[in-house]
């Protein structure tokens, strides 16, 4: 029995650290060292059918997991910093603001080297560092497992959607469009 329990624990210890080390798939602290290409107008997706809403909530962002154990939402591949879900072009019709820019333009900085700290808000409304933000009505289902105080976000320049900027969440992976609400 001894050496049955002996056994068990060893196999534990081996397959622990062949792990060890090894990045997540999506999420576990990444973040990618650039943002999203432009899509050429060629590839650009017809917008996604978006998941049935409860009645009286937004539609909501939902994509095919490319992969297993993937979200089934927009996210960045760790290995290769490959924007999954962002393809839909500058036509999608969920991105469209009346008045892109309305409150300026995030000066704060972009990309990984400006990992800024979530300090209070929700969804509707959320800041850091005194710049204040609001996540698209058609992404709240992707902010939904955020820490609204606590959780680390980088930004980056949306180059298909006008008024808009991505925000990443190195801790899940995903990303979510966001507009510039001004410090």
């Amino acid at each position: 029995m001894k050496k049955l329990i002996g056994l068990l624990i060893l196999i534990g210890v081996v397959a622990f650290a062949q792990n060890k080390g090894r990045p997540a798939a999506v999420g576990g602290g990444h973040v990618p060292a650039h943002g999203p290409a432009a899509t050429p107008a060629a590839k650009a997706q017809p917008p996604r059918a978006a998941a049935p809403a409860k009645a009286g909530a937004p539609e909501a962002n939902h994509i095919a997991a490319d992969k297993k154990g993937h979200p089934e939402m927009p996210h960045v591949h760790a290995a290769n910093d490959q924007w999954v879900g962002h393809n839909s072009g500058p036509n999608d019709p969920h991105y469209k603001l009346a008045t892109p820019w309305a409150h300026g333009h995030f000066s704060g900085g972009f990309g990984p080297q400006h990992v800024f700290v979530l300090a209070g808000g929700n969804r509707e409304r959320f800041w850091f560092n005194n710049f204040y933000w609001d996540v698209a009505a058609y992404d709240y289902n992707i902010v939904a497992d955020w820490n609204w105080t606590g959780d680390q976000i980088v930004i980056y320049e949306d180059p298909d959607h006008i008024g808009w900027y991505l925000a990443y969440n190195p801790r899940l992976g995903t990303y979510a469009h966001v507009e510039y609400l001004g410090a």
